[in-house]
């Protein structure tokens, strides 16, 4: 890892260049990033992943990365960094302290190596593999990181040379990916995006979201508790003996009665 940052020294120095250089620079620029956008849906805001060996280099040649990168590419940008990259900065001491600060206000995004941090350019590596779906640039000064960028198909690549910012030319890997496409032989990642968002379109392709809205009820049998018999009730006995006593005091209520009229009437 110290050899990376010991190599990223070569990129400043030498002043940052003359005013015809730079339009030629943004020129370059311009067509690069054409060429990105047609044939990988490369769109703004620009994400542009950031090492340690870039932010170091950023900082010896007094590079303000959020006034000038959007100037440079022409458009909105968002710089980004990884949680093993401030890992790795915060590991390799005093030494790299201004470049800690710089990534530290970049956009963290997520990395796959929650649990056990890996070294900054195999994490940078490892978010723009299988097509790199997020379309990252990746800005670092590691050689070693570079060539492997390199034959990621579809991945702008970044770095400082004379204090100045450089986007990369699509590498021979990205060149010849591109030809494959356009004869037929491979299908990129934007293609299979957009054949995809226009089957959703047409009702070609449905949404896991909407199978699962239009699930049909399963239908179910009757409720084994209401099929069961009702059971009578058992009688009340206390009931029906306060029923029978009651009965009986009616009895003889109207039997004194009738005995009180027959002498009432026999008196008379």
């Amino acid at each position: 890892v110290r050899e990376a940052f010991a190599d990223a020294s070569w990129s400043g120095g030498l002043g940052p260049g003359k005013p015809g250089m730079k339009i030629t620079r943004q020129k370059h620029a311009k067509k690069h990033l054409g060429f990105f956008r047609n044939n990988f849906g490369v769109r703004e805001p620009y994400q542009i992943l950031l090492d340690g060996t870039f932010c170091q280099a950023a900082l010896r040649g007094r590079i303000q990365l959020r006034e000038q990168l959007p100037r440079y590419l022409m458009g909105e940008t968002q710089l980004c960094t990884t949680r093993c990259v401030l890992k790795e900065l915060e590991t390799l001491g005093n030494d790299l302290y201004g470049a800690k600060l710089i990534a530290q206000k970049c956009q963290v995004r997520n990395c796959p190596h929650f649990k056990n941090a890996v070294s900054g350019s195999e994490c940078l590596l490892s978010m723009v593999e299988e097509g790199n779906p997020h379309h990252y640039f990746v800005a670092t000064q590691d050689q070693n990181l570079s060539m492997k960028v390199k034959k990621e198909p579809g991945v702008p690549l970044m770095f400082i040379i004379q204090n100045t910012m450089v986007l990369d030319k699509p590498s021979p890997k990205t060149i010849a990916f591109v030809k494959a496409v356009e004869s037929g032989q491979l299908v990129s990642v934007h293609e299979k995006e957009s054949i995809k968002h226009l089957k959703e379109e047409q009702g070609l392709v449905k949404n896991p979201e909407q199978r699962r809205r239009k699930k049909r009820k399963k239908i179910s049998g009757p409720n084994p508790l209401s099929c069961l018999k009702k059971k009578k009730k058992a009688p009340d006995t206390q009931s029906s003996a306060s029923e029978k006593k009651r009965k009986r005091i009616r009895i003889r209520n109207r039997s004194n009665s009738k005995v009180l009229s027959e002498k009432q009437n026999a008196g008379e």
